[in-house]
């Protein structure tokens, strides 16, 4: 397995424009609430307790997270469980309105996605390798915690691998 810089660096090699960055600071986050909005419909009894494919994705997600890097999997954990308290209400509508949300909130995500690569001028990460649909919520976290300061040296080790960023 590659190391947290290997993967962002490679993710960020597709992202080096800000106006792509902006577009996925939204857009990702409403497709990762999307799916879990979807998958939290999804029911697995389990002895006497009942978890939804929500939570097994959130849990998996984490702990993906949390193999490449303690502190970043805690706080993908905290933002990723919020993710899933607000997308459980909706997975316990009726049908329709369930649906209607779920798929139109990922379309939309998808759309930003899709506007910022044309900025960008090149192809989605996960094109070329599907792991970019999983570092891809990580990625736009560590670049919101770049912009406030946080994590200079994995900043500077990310950017030796994507390249400076572009207007």
């Amino acid at each position: 397995m590659q190391t947290l810089q290997q993967q962002l660096g490679k993710y960020g090699l597709y992202h080096r424009s800000k106006r792509n960055v902006l577009t996925h600071f939204f857009g990702i986050p409403l497709i990762v609430f999307a799916v879990l909005c979807l998958l939290a419909r999804i029911e697995i009894p389990l002895g006497g307790v009942v978890i939804n494919g929500a939570q097994i994705f959130v849990l998996a997600s984490v702990i993906y997270y949390v193999i490449l890097s303690l502190s970043l999997g805690l706080i993908m954990a905290i933002l990723f469980t919020a993710l899933l308290f607000a997308a459980e209400p909706i997975a316990a509508m009726t049908f329709w309105p369930w649906l209607s949300i779920g798929v139109g909130v990922f379309v939309f995500g998808w759309v930003l996605q899709f506007i910022g690569h044309y900025y960008e001028g090149k192809k989605p990460a996960f094109v070329d390798d599907l792991i970019g649909l999983i570092i891809g919520p990580l990625y736009v976290t560590v670049e919101l915690l770049f912009l406030m300061g946080f994590y200079k040296q994995l900043e500077i080790e990310v950017n030796n691998i994507a390249g400076p960023t572009k207007a």
